[in-house]
């Protein structure tokens, strides 16, 4: 549980870099405002037809009494919608941190700089975010499904169903956002996927907190730009002292800038 809750507790850190860098972070809200109203959209209008959709879905259920009826419909109406939400969550992170690329690497840049005064050097780029939140989108489907199946259990099935879509999206999302990180210091997907094991518990308390904070009206908008702080600070905390000395080479990569003996101090006390 406290590893849990540090990794929960990084995404509070991750908001901190709005007092460090806050042009940074203001721009990261631009790609998150124009995809999170593509999205808002799509859920508002999904929200409209599903009561007739579930009408269609159910039609044995006409000569069923009222009450069990209407007991059925409403559950699996809400674990339509709630499915559609997780899975909405999941690509509206993949294409936001598609989108908003150069926004993003602007954020990563300017924490890793405030964190440990370097910036490694990374060739990411907008194809590899395009293909990455693809990966995302695909990854998040089986997971939406899993917390629809859930949801149609009588009486326990929305709580079973809201865990399991907050657990298996906030792994997800604890993934997708490190990589930018991680892949800087040279882990292929496969290395990225051994550190995230090695500290599950942690990023399981990142992702989960950063999945309900996208739950929120318009918080997936306002917390995005911290995940993605958030994050890079989850890769120092989880790779140590490696994260916070990056080659010497990277010390003369453009916009970078010597490490500081209080940097050095305070990245070896986390």
């Amino acid at each position: 549980m406290r590893e849990f809750l540090a990794g929960a507790g990084l995404l509070v850190r991750g908001l901190g870099q709005w007092r460090r860098t806050p042009g940074a972070m203001a721009l990261g809200l631009i790609p998150g405002t124009l995809v999170g109203l593509v999205f808002g959209g799509a859920l508002v209008a999904w929200g409209l037809v599903l009561p007739g959709l579930v009408d269609d879905w159910t039609p044995f259920a006409d000569g069923w009494a009222p009450f069990w009826a209407g007991a059925l419909r409403t559950a699996i109406g809400v674990a339509s919608f709630g499915a559609a939400l997780l899975l909405a969550v999941v690509s509206f992170t993949a294409v936001t941190l598609a989108v908003g690329e150069p926004f993003y690497d602007r954020i990563w840049r300017a924490t890793e700089r405030s964190a440990t005064g370097e910036v490694p050097e990374a060739d990411y780029g907008f194809w590899r975010a395009v293909g990455d939140s693809a990966l995302l989108i695909l990854r998040g489907i089986p997971a939406a499904l899993v917390a629809w199946l859930l949801g149609l259990i009588p009486f326990v099935g929305g709580a079973l169903g809201f865990v399991a879509g907050v657990t298996l999206t906030g792994w997800l999302l604890a993934d997708e956002l490190t990589s930018r990180a991680l892949s800087a210091r040279g882990l292929d997907r496969r290395a990225r996927r051994a550190v995230i094991r090695a500290h599950r518990a942690r990023a399981l308390g990142f992702g989960a907190a950063t999945q309900l904070c996208f739950l929120v009206p318009f918080g997936a908008v306002a917390v995005m730009p911290a995940a993605v702080a958030g994050s890079t600070l989850w890769v120092h905390a989880a790779l140590g002292s490696a994260a916070s000395s990056p080659p010497a080479a990277d010390a003369d990569a453009p916009g970078a800038q010597p490490a500081t003996g209080a940097n050095r101090s305070r990245d070896a006390a986390r």
